[in-house]
């Protein structure tokens, strides 16, 4: 019956890591801070969810500094983009055989 199972990615199986990957797919690129309001987390949650992600390539970090303070961006890469695509297109094909 589930054929495409073996396209979903474990890395969002997680609703952290669906949710840090969701975000990124709209916006181009959003703050530690941006991603810790939006998802509701601790820093120590977010941060291991997004150390996950980064090392499967799927993000990458921007540090900065803004007047002597450090930022933290993040981005979904081009490996990131197309893992969450082919998890998300899984999805919905077990959702279309679902509903046959």
């Amino acid at each position: 019956m589930f054929s495409e199972f073996k396209n979903l990615d474990k890395a969002f199986e997680n609703k952290v890591r669906l949710g840090i990957m969701s975000i990124l797919m709209m916006e181009d690129q959003i703050s530690f801070n941006g991603l810790k309001e939006a998802l509701k987390l601790t820093d120590g949650n977010l941060a291991s969810h997004i150390k996950a992600l980064e090392k499967l390539n799927y993000i990458s970090v921007l540090k900065t500094f803004i007047e002597r303070k450090p930022n933290t961006t993040y981005s979904a890469t081009k490996v990131g983009i197309k893992a969450f695509q082919k998890h998300l297109d899984a999805l919905e094909a077990m959702l279309r055989e679902m509903n046959k």
